[in-house]
């Protein structure tokens, strides 16, 4: 595996924030998979749930979806959340996260965020239960764990379903133990930009055996494709389905991408160190992390904060560096606002005008890093 070879073509020489990984290997598997007679959901499918499965979640039951989107709503489903439920979310992630739970006619109830961290507060979600709260959504913001020990704990105590969304956190541990099995259902995003893509794709998880054979025939329709190949299907629909399944086209991807996964992260991780190396005389930069020992960052994003947040993204665009940031808060959209009216979020309101996501992926090299941090340190 090697990277910063010569196929990365800046785009007028920008350096960019992200860059898709493919593997090398993936031009001629997909050759194979598109002469095979499985393009759709087929056996690549299955092979990519059941590696994924070992690799990351002790052999828990694992569904791939055509998005993490769709693996957030299957789990929202199976949660059996309905309308007027309420459910507990961060107020910052992204859309994803929310957005399903309009289809179900939810009662988003925003919780503020760790101004350490940008994940979900637990003192703010403790404040939040009440008789009708069915669930907490959690997100391990740019690949950095929740307090997932605190979360379970309120969960618990409240008897509450715990929904973890690790769209940008594959490969993260809390307490030496992978996220994404600490909750009761929990999601993954292969989406282009994420660690590893299969062009768009995601993966649920499940902690019972009946949620996962519900989560199959909804995830097709209804329909229990097993049972209609071997022909003993009695030929009836009794539950709401959609169209969510992944493709043996977009399993191939997922496949060869896993295999490599382990150093993608590694290498990503040390382009983020290194960041926080440059910074950490600073005291006007602040890196969005809480340094806590227990948590093993997969470094999906790096977040800073600073106050010339606005002069320091257009002197980085000035000098060709794209910086942005890439999430915001749900409540400034308009189909959230109802379900945040008269709230207060005291920081988030201090964060939203302060941090700025910095260029991270596996094209990047240790200069690249390097410049940009002088550049960044020479203009806070």
């Amino acid at each position: 595996m090697k990277f910063n070879d010569k196929t990365f073509l800046k785009e007028k020489n920008k350096i960019l924030m992200f860059y898709p990984y493919i593997s090398t290997k993936s031009l001629k598997n997909l050759n194979r998979t598109i002469e095979s007679r499985w393009v759709g959901q087929g056996p690549k499918v299955e092979l990519f749930e059941k590696r994924f499965s070992k690799k990351y979640l002790n052999n828990r039951n694992a569904l791939a979806t055509g998005s993490g989107t769709d693996a957030l709503h299957l789990s929202y489903v199976l949660a059996n959340i309905k309308k007027d439920d309420e459910v507990i979310v961060p107020i910052f992630t992204c859309t994803a996260t929310n957005i399903p739970l309009l289809y179900l006619g939810a009662k988003i109830v925003f919780a503020d965020i760790n101004p350490d961290t940008m994940n979900i507060c637990t003192n703010s979600v403790k404040k939040l239960i009440t008789k009708k709260t069915k669930a907490i959504v959690c997100v391990h913001y740019g690949g950095l764990p929740c307090d997932m020990d605190e979360l379970r704990k309120i969960s618990k105590k409240n008897n509450l379903i715990l929904i973890e969304d690790v769209a940008q956190a594959i490969g993260a541990k809390y307490k030496k133990k992978n996220v994404g099995t600490f909750g009761h259902f929990s999601t993954y995003s292969f989406q282009a930009i994420k660690h590893i893509t299969t062009g768009d794709g995601g993966m649920l998880v499940t902690k019972n055996k009946k949620d996962y054979e519900k989560g199959k025939r909804i995830r097709w329709f209804g329909i229990d494709r097993d049972k209609k190949y071997k022909g003993t299907w009695s030929n009836d629909i009794y539950e709401i389905g959609y169209k969510y399944q992944m493709t043996d086209i977009s399993a191939t991807l997922g496949l060869d991408s896993l295999s490599e996964v382990d150093g993608i992260i590694n290498y990503r991780r040390k382009l983020y160190y290194r960041y926080l190396q440059n910074f950490s005389k600073s005291t006007k930069i602040k890196v969005i992390d809480d340094y806590d020992k227990n948590k093993f960052h997969a470094a999906w994003l790096m977040t800073i904060s600073i106050s010339n947040k606005d002069y320091l993204q257009k002197k980085l665009n000035s000098k060709n560096i794209e910086a942005n940031q890439v999430h915001f808060r749900n409540d400034k959209y308009s189909i959230f606002k109802e379900f945040a009216k008269n709230k207060k979020f005291k920081n988030m309101d201090y964060l939203e005008d302060r941090y700025l996501v910095l260029p991270l992926h596996h094209k990047l090299k240790i200069s690249d890093i390097d410049y940009i941090s002088d550049i960044i340190k020479k203009n806070t």
